[in-house]
């Protein structure tokens, strides 16, 4: 194929800012492999870097193909590739952008092997939101058997295994969600779980060791209320963070990596029933436009895939 399709930003702005266009294939370079894509998972960076507010973060050169997770099938091995091969199935979230393609040249180190019990649409949904729910339950330090974590945004693909990965820890977890979503919440492990919508969490919470803030804006300010003297807020919604923790406080800005060995063992988890992957909507190429704006606008459970083949 000479052509293949991407989803392209174009400017910063709105809906309108994205929209599907044609670029020459790529080629597998040194240590990288060629991925025909199967399915890709939708995430809030997504929104986030379209309407630019991340661009001191992920400084982009536009046009640029978004998307920032990926599965499908080796089509080929550039120079150097050691561990995989054509044929293999495979997943991973790139550390850039650019998996909105058909054809994507990707790092053989960011790939992990789909396990054989997983679709690739279901192993789409797994690269980022598991990885960095991992990586961000961790990044302020060891966790605790009792220690007071609360989630903020618990029902979502991020929030899902973090309340998970938390649970499985020991720890006591608090989690923030809609009323409708409690349910799927307290599935994961929550030990208590507060209507975001009803009342405000703040008054219903105090002493809480660690927040895993996925949502920002008012909700990260409304956080420190709650914190213990020593407590740690992690952000991954607000870069601002860093500029706005109160004296005295420590707020965490964190950036997910990849790391196709913990994205494997998640996987593997997966496949063998031990944790919940929750996909909220399957969608297609040509509605991917829609979805990201729909991952701005409504809540969801889990997490949103677009699947090539539709």
């Amino acid at each position: 194929m000479k052509n293949v399709r991407a989803l392209m930003l174009t400017q910063y702005g709105g809906p309108d800012a994205v929209s599907i266009s044609t670029l020459d294939a790529p080629t597998a370079g040194a240590g990288q492999v060629l991925v025909r894509v199967h399915a890709a998972g939708v995430n809030g960076l997504d929104w986030k870097v379209r309407e630019g507010y991340v661009r001191d973060a992920f400084p982009l050169q536009l046009p640029a193909v978004l998307g920032i997770e990926l599965a499908g099938i080796v089509e080929a091995v550039g120079p150097g590739v050691t561990r995989l091969r054509k044929g293999d199935r495979v997943m991973g979230a790139l550390g850039s952008l650019g998996a909105y393609a058909e054809l994507v040249a990707v790092s053989e180190a960011n790939l992990s092997l789909v396990p054989e019990l997983l679709s690739l649409v279901e192993a789409a949904a797994l690269p980022v939101a598991s990885v960095a729910a991992w990586q961000s339950l961790h990044f302020a330090g060891p966790i605790r058997a009792g220690q007071r974590i609360l989630v903020q945004g618990a029902a979502g693909g991020l929030g899902g295994f973090a309340v998970q990965f938390a649970h499985q820890a020991g720890a006591v977890v608090f989690a923030t969600a809609l009323k409708d979503h409690f349910d799927y919440v307290h599935s994961l492990g929550a030990d208590h779980v507060i209507d975001y919508q009803q009342g405000r969490f703040e008054g219903a919470l105090k002493d809480i060791d660690l927040v895993l803030d996925y949502v920002g804006g008012d909700v990260l300010d409304r956080s420190w209320s709650v914190l213990t003297e020593n407590g740690t807020i992690v952000s991954t919604a607000s870069p601002a963070i860093l500029a706005s923790t109160p004296a005295g406080r420590r707020g965490l800005w964190f950036m997910n990596k990849p790391d196709a060995e913990r994205l494997r063992l998640i996987a593997d988890e997966v496949a063998r029933g031990s944790l919940q992957s929750r996909i909220d909507a399957v969608v297609s190429f040509d509605d991917l436009p829609a979805a990201i704006e729909r991952n701005r606008t409504r809540p969801q459970i889990g997490k949103t895939v677009v699947d090539f083949s539709l």
